[in-house]
């Protein structure tokens, strides 16, 4: 062909911005697009485990296959968003010994490393281990950031002449003669480089192809073409703990069950997950209930969790898909494989290809796979190098340590801005300005938020997600107006304040559920500071003092940090997230 394909990418998650990659290294004509920022939808709400594949070693030995060989691919290309933190399978007493036996075999015939442990040597391992456990296998499971690896492939598909849109919704499909031929969409908001396009405008963009890789939304896009799509989303919750109360990632050794494992991630410990059939992907209730059945049984596995500060809950939804016909009634029998949906193969409309399913550690296979599909429609002779091309940021592992030498960074501040940096490691800190740190719990430094903002425009939520500044235990509490500090004078203050905001009720969110004992006492000092700083309570100057006592009578008119009104809950303070069983006080 003497052009290049041009294609369209619906959604920028792990497996959206996977294909965006691949289709741009090998001579597509790329744009995607995202409705919020990138990991808006299911990836990053996601508990941050690279597979091994163990936890589908019994119930679903393909996905298990796929899994390991993803493991092994990802900590080469992507090491500086990988931990090697390893797993364990513990067995409790209550747990049956037959299936023990089943998960062991399974492995093995999946050709996944285990070696089985004693109750001892797992403790050695993990000395917070419930001294009760049998036993446990030990298999390489590992810990992987999610927004660090989907900005990496952001960066390389840019690299290779992709367009990036984000804050940009589908609005529509554009359907001519029974074929698909491109999409209505919106670019909604954003100053910098958060939007490409020209802020509020709508755009028609058409393609020679379309790819819907808009995870528990698939459907819904889908659907603007009259072609039906049965997602079925199920939701998990997913509860951060203040420090890392282990090391490895913890998995329960029993069958398919909520709350069976716990996640290493940087300075924290995310506790996992819940599996639960909603009908919109954005609209389902979150629950108290769902917070203590984390705590109560992972207390189980690792019983100081039990007294342990809980500072955030989150809440996520997979893309779930089977066959017509199938009729599994139980989300959790539903397989993990992913399944690639030709629309004029399977419905008789070309134009658009589907893909569903899988998981955020075979996101790299299934843009593979996707993107073989089209080069084969297209008649181009390409060969995918994402699995041996590594991740920008990853193109090196030595130069961290390079990185270490050449700056003296031999404390726990440098050294955490090299991991997270990893290759562009000189690239950032070579400055000659001065780099304090601006987020204490993360130890983040002036010079990468700078360099998020050269990303991210005045989106302060994509700064976090690309330093995970405002993610520690203080939740934003003692950075915030730090980072809104660095807008300026490249923004004016009415901008900086509008990106504070957004980032104040972004963190604000997730701690709706988590507020009882210390972490009630972290919330109020947090609201407090946030209320007079900088006058954001919009509190008349000589109009008395703050009405402490209407966090101790319940829902009342209490102004919610940061615009003058009530956040979604924050009135409620003393009552939204209470437990009433006193844990924690």
């Amino acid at each position: 062909m003497t052009t290049s394909p041009s294609v369209l990418v619906i959604g920028g998650g792990s497996t959206g911005v996977g294909i965006a990659r691949d289709a741009a290294m090998r001579g597509f004509d790329v744009t995607l697009v995202e409705k919020g920022n990138l990991t808006h939808g299911t990836t990053g709400r996601m508990h941050g485990l690279l597979h091994s594949g163990g936890r589908y070693a019994v119930s679903d030995q393909a996905s298990a296959r796929e899994c390991i060989d993803e493991n092994m691919i990802l900590r080469d290309i992507a090491t500086h968003c990988v931990e090697d933190t390893g797993g364990l399978f513990v067995k409790r007493p209550e747990d049956t010994e037959e299936y023990y036996q089943e998960k062991l075999d399974g492995l093995r015939e999946c050709s996944i490393p285990a070696t089985e442990l004693t109750a001892e040597e797992a403790r050695r391992k993990e000395p917070f281990l419930a001294r009760d456990i049998d036993k446990a296998i030990e298999v390489p499971d590992a810990a992987i950031d999610p927004f660090r690896l989907c900005v990496a492939n952001a960066i390389s598909a840019a690299n290779h002449g992709a367009r990036i849109e984000t804050f940009s919704a589908v609005t529509d499909l554009l359907v001519e003669d029974g074929e698909i031929v491109g999409a209505e969409v919106t670019h909604e908001s954003g100053e910098g480089n958060r939007v490409h396009g020209v802020e509020g405008s709508v755009e028609e963009i058409r393609v020679d192809h379309i790819v819907n890789a808009a995870g528990a939304w698939t459907g819904q896009i889908a659907a603007m073409a009259d072609i039906d799509v049965e997602v079925r989303p199920s939701k998990g919750v997913m509860t951060i703990m203040n420090v890392r109360q282990v090391d490895t990632v913890i998995n329960r050794c029993q069958p398919k069950g909520d709350a069976d494992i716990v996640v290493p991630h940087e300075t924290t410990a995310i506790l996992g997950t819940t599996d639960e059939e909603v009908g919109d992907p954005e609209d389902y209730p979150e629950e108290e209930w769902e917070v203590d059945l984390m705590i109560e049984e992972l207390s189980k596995l690792v019983p100081i969790l039990e007294d342990a500060r809980t500072i955030r809950s989150f809440w996520g939804v997979r893309p779930l898909y089977e066959p017509p016909d199938t009729g599994t009634d139980d989300p959790t029998d539903i397989t993990r494989e992913f399944f690639l949906l030709d629309h004029d193969e399977r419905d008789g409309i070309p134009g658009m290809t589907t893909i569903v399913g899988g998981k955020l550690t075979t996101y790299r296979l299934m843009a593979e796979q996707l993107v073989d599909h089209l080069a084969e429609k297209f008649g181009m002779e390409t060969t995918c190098r994402t699995a041996e091309e590594p991740l920008p940021g990853s193109e090196d592992e030595g130069v961290i340590d390079d990185a270490m030498d050449d700056f003296g960074l031999r404390s726990p501040i440098a050294k955490r801005s090299a991991e997270r940096l990893g290759s562009r490691t000189q690239e950032v800190l070579d400055t000659d300005e001065p780099n304090p740190v601006v987020c204490g719990c993360e130890a983040v430094t002036r010079a990468e938020v700078n360099d998020a903002i050269e990303q991210s425009g005045t989106d302060l939520n994509a700064v976090r997600i690309r330093t995970r500044a405002g993610m520690g235990n203080c939740q934003g509490g003692f950075c915030s107006h730090r980072l809104a500090n660095e807008l300026h004078p490249d923004f004016d203050e009415g901008r900086a304040r509008a990106a504070l905001d957004e980032l104040y009720q972004e963190r604000w969110k997730g701690q709706r559920h988590a507020l009882w004992g210390r972490q009630l006492s972290q919330a109020m000092i947090t609201y407090t500071m946030h209320a007079l700083t900088m006058n954001r309570d919009r509190d008349p100057a000589g109009g008395g003092s703050l009405d402490f006592g209407a966090f101790d009578s319940g829902p009342s008119n209490t102004p919610a940090a940061g615009d003058g009104q009530p956040a979604d809950g924050t009135a409620d303070v003393a009552t939204d997230g209470g437990r009433g069983d006193g844990r924690g006080d």
